[in-house]
């Protein structure tokens, strides 16, 4: 029982003593040591902070203001107990730099004068200097119309980029890396035809990429119909609009110049070795490079597309009739002449050479290669050159070639952009050919597609 009791408020018994793992102090005193007389002392202070607690906030006040004065009258005498102490120190620092200031005082003079000597002399220089006009503020319909101006520089030099790329790509499935050569090329020379730069003067730079861009996208449109229709739909649209013939070979011109390679001037520096008086019939010819590279050495060069020039080219279907003599052998013939060969190669025919190059466009282009045969003399020669990736199968075409009556002579794929291919006339030795079926199988060379930015 405690000594004494408050509401509210209960002395606590003394604690167990625990045993403890931590090394005594030898000045601490055991809990059971303390008297009575320190208990209720403890007591006493704890019902004074009871009793401020409860409501002697004036009380509170007071004493915490006179904690505070205490507090400045301390800082105060600190204070000034420093700053005796620092006096001295500065007594000396201001005779140091007081020696210190007459040097720096005789360099600042130095300084200023060497400054008004270099301010007196750009004063004159701006003197003698027109001053210039202040610049007018630009207003915000200037600064739209700029705007609008550098954004249509920059479509345009997106899009001539576009078509660049274009141009450098055969097709989805040809030369697939064109583009690739052209980067490695410093310049390039342009081979415009003849019209092309009358068109293209008089036009600012921005005029000029549109017009690239659009005649690109025009080449691509053309190229990909003749590709997908037959050699009937191409002549109904080059004889309706003419434009549209001379606006291919256009684009084709600009497309030769990034090839690697050309297989029209391989032909020519084969050709230039055949005897002065070989007949040539160059099929699907454009604007008859052959013609203009062969003729003047003597040969005979006979030039085919759906469109004639007036001078080199003769308009014809190469994949219906072409107008040369020749004709096929005859499947009624008898059994006795079965075995001759001038019933079974035809007759009438006048050329040695006939070349392809790049022309097997149309889906009906075996026909082409029909014509082919019939209007060659025995013996003479077929050559064929074409986009690489437009093969599935280079030995299936090979045979379906030999089908109608070759043989083949020489392969030559050791380049990646183009397939050569150089084949004889044969006698036909069946009696009868299944000519639907061979017609039917055009598909056996995929289209020239150009990808679509």
């Amino acid at each position: 029982m405690s000594l004494f009791e408050v509401p509210g408020w209960s002395v606590p018994p003394a604690p167990v003593p625990q045993p403890s793992k931590k090394r005594k102090r030898p000045a601490a005193q055991d809990v059971d040591d303390v008297d009575e007389a320190e208990r209720i002392k403890a007591a006493q202070k704890n019902i004074e902070k009871l009793m401020r607690a409860l409501g002697a906030g004036t009380a509170d006040l007071e004493g915490d203001d006179a904690i505070k004065q205490r507090k400045k009258s301390r800082s105060a005498k600190e204070k000034k107990g420093k700053r005796s102490a620092v006096e001295p120190e500065e007594g000396r620092k201001m005779e140091k730099d007081g020696k210190k200031g007459g040097e720096a005082r005789a360099a600042s003079r130095e300084t200023k004068a060497a400054n008004s000597t270099e301010t007196s002399r750009a004063e004159k220089r701006s003197r003698e200097k027109p001053e210039r006009s202040p610049r007018r503020a630009e207003t915000k319909q200037e600064r739209k119309e700029k705007q609008k101006h550098k954004e249509k520089s920059r479509r345009s030099q997106s899009a001539d980029a576009r078509s660049e790329s274009d141009s450098t790509h055969r097709n989805v499935h040809g030369p697939p890396s064109v583009t690739e050569k052209t980067e490695q090329r410093p310049s390039r020379k342009t081979n415009d035809g003849p019209g092309d730069a009358g068109k293209s003067q008089g036009l600012t730079p921005l005029q000029a990429n549109m017009k690239k861009s659009l005649d690109g996208a025009r080449f691509r449109w053309i190229n990909e119909m003749l590709y997908k229709s037959d050699s009937a739909k191409a002549r109904e649209l080059m004889s309706s609009d003419p434009a549209v013939f001379a606006d291919y070979h256009t684009g084709f011109r600009h497309q030769v110049e990034s090839w690697p390679t050309n297989p029209v001037s391989h032909y020519i520096s084969t050709l230039s070795s055949y005897p002065a008086k070989t007949v040539i019939a160059d099929l699907g010819c454009g604007d008859a490079a052959l013609a203009r590279a062969l003729i003047p050495k003597g040969m005979t060069v006979l030039s085919f597309d759906l469109v004639s020039d007036g001078a080199y080219v003769i308009e014809a279907d190469i994949c219906t009739r072409i107008p040369l003599p020749g004709s096929e052998a005859s499947a009624s013939s008898s059994k006795g002449d079965s075995d001759n060969a001038t019933a079974q190669a035809g007759e009438g025919q006048v050329v040695d050479v006939v070349v392809c190059a790049l022309s097997l466009m149309g889906t009906n282009w075996p026909g082409c290669i029909r014509e082919a045969w019939r209007i060659l003399k025995v013996g003479g020669e077929l050559k064929v050159a074409e986009v690489a990736s437009r093969f599935s199968n280079v030995d299936e075409f090979t045979s379906f070639i030999c089908a109608f009556g070759f043989k083949l002579k020489s392969k030559d794929d050791r380049n990646n952009y183009f397939t050569l291919l150089e084949f004889k006339k044969v006698p036909r030795k069946r009696k009868e050919i299944q000519w639907k079926n061979l017609m039917s199988r055009g598909n056996l060379l995929k289209p020239c597609e150009y990808k679509r930015r």
